[in-house]
């Protein structure tokens, strides 16, 4: 048995199909089934299920790939250990972003990540935060940036800054008045149009929701923010979008009004967080720094005593102060 047969058995858990797994592992079909016979012939048990449609694990064959990915991420470690031991700035970094953010954090610290770490090689992965959660722990990726809170004692979170969050409206609808102040009053009554379940930005929405009045436009949810602010643009109805995503170099398509929250306005706090057993503590707390470095107009500091420094807590303030 070898690391590599590990992960070929692997790529064929996570494809189903040899033909993908085959070319995700830079290999031929024939070599790759070859390689998990000879494994299933060495351990004495069958691993796969061979079907005309889809390739299935026997229930050994789970246990065994459970094991072959904790493996596998033991052996990056040591990789990884090697690589910071010559250049702690060199290698590779494979960081997670889940989607309501990565597109629209990403332009403004990108560039200053490349300065700062131009040896550097970083894996950009993008996904639900529960995914890139199970992915840290896996050793799939090296950190990830969510939104708090964390309630996991191995992680570390290291707290960036907080965003908050606009409400957009079509600009025919009675709030799209500059001159009417909206307030937790005023969206009592209200529908909004949310993300589909999984996505953080749906939670934090609900919480609005359940502290203001407002309701959930039934029978919609989009997969995306673009859906979303192109659906209030239709006059379908009102949303709520993070700061960043309604900000330069995005553009808003015509027909949004975009109004500022009063009294405590509803917010994210966004960390980077990783294993507290990881080789890159340091270049991740450097990294930390650099992620920091966004316009001041666009997020702030998170307060001293947050509810949202507490990695603990069960759920991150999204909550408009009342009227």
């Amino acid at each position: 048995m070898n690391l590599r047969d590990l992960e070929y058995l692997v790529a064929l858990a996570d494809e189903r199909h040899f033909g993908r797994a085959a070319a995700r592992a830079y290999v031929s079909q024939p070599t790759l089934s070859t390689q998990i016979r000879k494994l299933e012939s060495e351990l004495g048990v069958d691993l796969v299920e061979r079907g005309s449609r889809q390739v299935l694990l026997t229930a050994a064959g789970e246990q065994v790939v459970a094991r072959a990915r904790a493996i596998l991420a033991q052996a990056d470690d040591i990789r990884d250990i090697a690589r910071s031991a010559r250049d702690p700035r060199a290698g590779r970094l494979r960081l997670g972003v889940f989607p309501t953010l990565g597109p629209y954090l990403l332009p403004h610290v990108v560039p200053g990540l490349r300065r700062r770490f131009p040896d550097l090689e970083l894996l950009l992965t993008e996904a639900k935060t529960g995914e890139l959660v199970a992915q840290v722990h896996a050793g799939a990726l090296d950190a990830a940036l969510i939104a708090l809170p964390v309630p996991d004692e191995a992680l570390h979170a290291e707290l960036l800054w907080r965003e908050d969050f606009l409400l957009a409206v079509p600009e025919s609808h009675r709030l799209a008045d500059p001159a009417t102040p909206v307030t937790s009053a005023s969206l009592a009554g209200e529908e909004l149009l949310l993300l589909a379940e999984g996505h953080c930005l749906r939670d934090q929405a609900l919480d609005v929701c359940r502290a203001t009045g407002a309701g959930v436009q039934s029978g919609f949810q989009a997969t995306s923010l673009e859906t979303l602010r192109h659906m209030v643009a239709a006059g379908v109805g009102t949303t709520l979008l993070p700061r960043l995503a309604v900000s330069p170099p995005t553009t808003n398509p015509e027909g949004v009004a975009l109004r500022e929250l009063g009294g405590e306005t509803p917010h994210r706090d966004i960390a980077l967080v990783w294993r507290r057993t990881t080789v890159h503590g340091a270049l991740l707390t450097e990294l930390a720094e650099e992620l920091r470095a966004v316009p001041t107009d666009l997020v702030s500091p998170v307060p001293a005593g947050s509810v949202a420094e507490c990695p603990a807590h069960p759920r991150s303030r999204a909550v408009p102060g009342r009227a």
